[in-house]
Protein backbone atom coordinates (compact mmCIF):
# COMPACT_ATOMS: atom_id res chain seq x y z
CA UNK A 1 0.00 0.00 0.00
CA UNK A 2 2.75 2.42 0.36
CA UNK A 3 3.96 1.28 -2.76
CA UNK A 4 0.57 2.60 -4.06
CA UNK A 5 0.36 5.47 -1.92
CA UNK A 6 4.19 6.58 -3.14
CA UNK A 7 2.85 6.12 -6.99
CA UNK A 8 -0.15 8.57 -5.96
CA UNK A 9 2.03 11.35 -4.94
CA UNK A 10 4.53 10.87 -7.73
CA UNK A 11 1.27 11.09 -10.42
CA UNK A 12 0.29 13.96 -8.57
CA UNK A 13 3.83 15.96 -8.58
CA UNK A 14 3.83 15.12 -11.88
CA UNK A 15 0.14 16.49 -12.82
CA UNK A 16 1.20 19.69 -11.10
CA UNK A 17 4.47 20.10 -12.90
CA UNK A 18 2.54 19.79 -16.40
CA UNK A 19 0.21 22.10 -15.08
CA UNK A 20 3.67 24.19 -14.04
CA UNK A 21 5.31 24.32 -17.46
CA UNK A 22 1.77 25.24 -19.14
CA UNK A 23 1.40 28.21 -17.45
CA UNK A 24 4.90 28.76 -18.18
CA UNK A 25 4.49 28.50 -21.78
CA UNK A 26 1.91 31.03 -22.16
CA UNK A 27 2.72 33.55 -24.53
CA UNK A 28 5.43 36.24 -22.81
CA UNK A 29 3.36 39.49 -23.56
CA UNK A 30 0.90 38.46 -20.79
CA UNK A 31 3.83 37.58 -18.46
CA UNK A 32 4.54 40.78 -17.65
CA UNK A 33 0.80 42.26 -16.92
CA UNK A 34 0.55 39.36 -14.24
CA UNK A 35 3.51 39.75 -12.50
CA UNK A 36 3.00 43.85 -12.08
CA UNK A 37 -0.46 43.23 -10.55
CA UNK A 38 0.76 40.51 -8.06
CA UNK A 39 1.39 41.81 -4.35
CA UNK A 40 4.32 40.33 -3.53
CA UNK A 41 4.54 42.19 0.22
CA UNK A 42 5.28 39.58 3.15
CA UNK A 43 2.98 37.07 4.20
CA UNK A 44 1.28 36.74 7.73
CA UNK A 45 0.90 33.17 8.74
CA UNK A 46 2.21 31.51 5.49
CA UNK A 47 2.27 27.98 6.64
CA UNK A 48 -1.48 28.13 8.31
CA UNK A 49 -2.96 30.69 5.89
CA UNK A 50 -1.46 28.46 3.08
CA UNK A 51 -3.54 25.22 4.20
CA UNK A 52 -6.60 27.26 5.34
CA UNK A 53 -7.06 28.44 2.02
CA UNK A 54 -6.65 25.25 0.63
CA UNK A 55 -9.54 23.89 2.71
CA UNK A 56 -12.59 25.50 0.13
CA UNK A 57 -10.73 24.23 -2.73
CA UNK A 58 -9.97 20.77 -1.67
CA UNK A 59 -13.41 20.19 -0.38
CA UNK A 60 -14.75 21.64 -3.54
CA UNK A 61 -12.78 19.11 -5.36
CA UNK A 62 -13.33 16.08 -3.29
CA UNK A 63 -16.66 16.27 -2.76
CA UNK A 64 -17.37 16.57 -6.14
CA UNK A 65 -15.20 13.62 -6.98
CA UNK A 66 -17.07 11.51 -4.10
CA UNK A 67 -20.37 12.42 -5.88
CA UNK A 68 -19.39 11.81 -9.49
CA UNK A 69 -18.80 8.44 -8.46
CA UNK A 70 -22.09 5.97 -8.82
CA UNK A 71 -23.15 4.44 -5.48
CA UNK A 72 -22.79 1.03 -6.84
CA UNK A 73 -19.32 1.75 -7.57
CA UNK A 74 -18.46 2.64 -3.64
CA UNK A 75 -17.15 -0.92 -3.72
CA UNK A 76 -15.00 -0.72 -6.80
CA UNK A 77 -11.23 -1.77 -5.68
CA UNK A 78 -8.70 -1.29 -8.51
CA UNK A 79 -6.62 -5.02 -7.05
CA UNK A 80 -8.49 -7.37 -4.70
CA UNK A 81 -5.72 -6.51 -2.63
CA UNK A 82 -6.66 -2.38 -2.49
CA UNK A 83 -8.93 -0.53 -0.43
CA UNK A 84 -12.48 0.30 -1.87
CA UNK A 85 -13.72 3.73 -3.39
CA UNK A 86 -16.14 3.97 0.11
CA UNK A 87 -13.15 3.08 2.42
CA UNK A 88 -11.17 6.06 0.69
CA UNK A 89 -14.34 8.42 1.73
CA UNK A 90 -14.58 6.83 5.10
CA UNK A 91 -10.64 7.51 5.38
CA UNK A 92 -10.72 10.85 4.01
CA UNK A 93 -13.50 11.84 6.66
CA UNK A 94 -11.53 10.61 9.20
CA UNK A 95 -8.07 11.90 8.28
CA UNK A 96 -9.78 15.29 8.15
CA UNK A 97 -11.53 15.22 11.86
CA UNK A 98 -8.58 13.46 13.49
CA UNK A 99 -5.60 15.62 12.14
CA UNK A 100 -7.38 19.52 12.39
CA UNK A 101 -8.54 18.00 15.68
CA UNK A 102 -4.92 18.20 16.66
CA UNK A 103 -3.73 20.51 15.29
CA UNK A 104 -6.21 23.08 16.60
CA UNK A 105 -6.17 21.46 19.86
CA UNK A 106 -10.21 20.69 19.80
CA UNK A 107 -11.97 17.74 20.42
CA UNK A 108 -12.51 15.36 16.87
CA UNK A 109 -16.57 14.82 16.06
CA UNK A 110 -17.26 11.53 17.36
CA UNK A 111 -18.59 9.68 13.64
CA UNK A 112 -19.47 6.46 13.01
CA UNK A 113 -18.72 5.45 9.82
CA UNK A 114 -17.66 2.74 7.90
CA UNK A 115 -16.84 2.09 4.22
CA UNK A 116 -20.63 0.08 3.45
CA UNK A 117 -22.45 3.08 4.84
CA UNK A 118 -24.06 4.37 1.67
CA UNK A 119 -22.58 6.84 -1.06
CA UNK A 120 -25.44 9.85 0.91
CA UNK A 121 -23.41 9.05 4.36
CA UNK A 122 -19.87 8.67 3.28
CA UNK A 123 -20.64 12.55 1.16
CA UNK A 124 -22.09 13.88 4.09
CA UNK A 125 -19.45 12.69 6.46
CA UNK A 126 -16.66 14.67 4.33
CA UNK A 127 -18.52 17.48 4.22
CA UNK A 128 -18.66 17.86 7.59
CA UNK A 129 -15.42 17.03 8.19
CA UNK A 130 -14.33 19.35 5.89
CA UNK A 131 -17.27 22.31 7.67
CA UNK A 132 -15.09 21.03 11.15
CA UNK A 133 -11.97 21.83 9.11
CA UNK A 134 -12.39 25.07 8.25
CA UNK A 135 -14.09 26.23 12.06
CA UNK A 136 -11.15 23.77 13.84
CA UNK A 137 -8.26 25.72 11.80
CA UNK A 138 -9.87 29.09 12.09
CA UNK A 139 -7.86 30.63 14.69
CA UNK A 140 -4.96 28.97 14.06
CA UNK A 141 -1.88 31.05 13.08
CA UNK A 142 1.75 30.00 12.76
CA UNK A 143 3.07 31.12 16.11
CA UNK A 144 2.73 27.78 17.53
CA UNK A 145 4.03 25.81 14.68
CA UNK A 146 7.21 24.47 16.74
CA UNK A 147 4.79 22.52 19.69
CA UNK A 148 4.30 19.63 19.41
CA UNK A 149 1.86 16.59 20.36
CA UNK A 150 1.50 13.14 19.57
CA UNK A 151 0.49 12.31 16.28
CA UNK A 152 -1.12 8.63 15.50
CA UNK A 153 0.15 6.67 18.01
CA UNK A 154 3.48 7.95 20.19
CA UNK A 155 4.77 9.22 17.28
CA UNK A 156 5.60 13.34 17.82
CA UNK A 157 5.27 16.06 15.28
CA UNK A 158 5.08 19.52 15.06
CA UNK A 159 1.56 21.68 14.47
CA UNK A 160 3.92 22.96 11.37
CA UNK A 161 4.75 19.96 10.30
CA UNK A 162 0.87 18.50 11.16
CA UNK A 163 -0.36 21.38 8.82
CA UNK A 164 1.70 20.05 5.92
CA UNK A 165 0.75 16.53 6.50
CA UNK A 166 -2.99 17.85 5.92
CA UNK A 167 -1.77 19.74 2.57
CA UNK A 168 -0.22 17.18 1.71
CA UNK A 169 -3.13 14.27 2.70
CA UNK A 170 -5.43 16.32 0.51
CA UNK A 171 -3.35 16.32 -2.32
CA UNK A 172 -2.94 12.52 -1.97
CA UNK A 173 -6.26 11.97 -1.49
CA UNK A 174 -7.52 13.80 -4.39
CA UNK A 175 -4.98 12.02 -6.51
CA UNK A 176 -6.19 8.74 -5.43
CA UNK A 177 -10.06 9.52 -6.28
CA UNK A 178 -9.21 10.60 -9.47
CA UNK A 179 -7.74 7.62 -10.80
CA UNK A 180 -10.87 5.80 -9.48
CA UNK A 181 -13.04 7.74 -11.00
CA UNK A 182 -10.67 7.37 -14.40
CA UNK A 183 -10.87 3.67 -13.95
CA UNK A 184 -14.55 3.98 -14.39
CA UNK A 185 -14.27 6.35 -17.32
CA UNK A 186 -15.04 9.26 -15.34
CA UNK A 187 -13.45 12.33 -14.99
CA UNK A 188 -12.04 13.89 -12.37
CA UNK A 189 -13.61 17.62 -11.23
CA UNK A 190 -10.56 18.93 -12.02
CA UNK A 191 -10.22 17.65 -15.30
CA UNK A 192 -13.92 18.33 -17.15
CA UNK A 193 -13.83 21.01 -19.59
CA UNK A 194 -14.81 24.24 -18.90
CA UNK A 195 -18.06 25.30 -18.84
CA UNK A 196 -19.40 27.97 -21.79
CA UNK A 197 -20.93 30.97 -20.74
Amino acid sequence: MRILGSLFVAVAILMATGAAAAQQAAPAAAAPAASAAQDMSPVANPVSGFVKAGVARYEKNMVAAAEAMPAEKYVFKPSPEMNSFGHLMMHIAQTNNTVCAKISGQTAPDVKIAETDSKDKLVAAMKDSFAFCTAALAKVDDSKLGEQFMFFGNRPISRGGALVALGGSWTDHYATQAIYLRLNGILPPTAQPAKKD
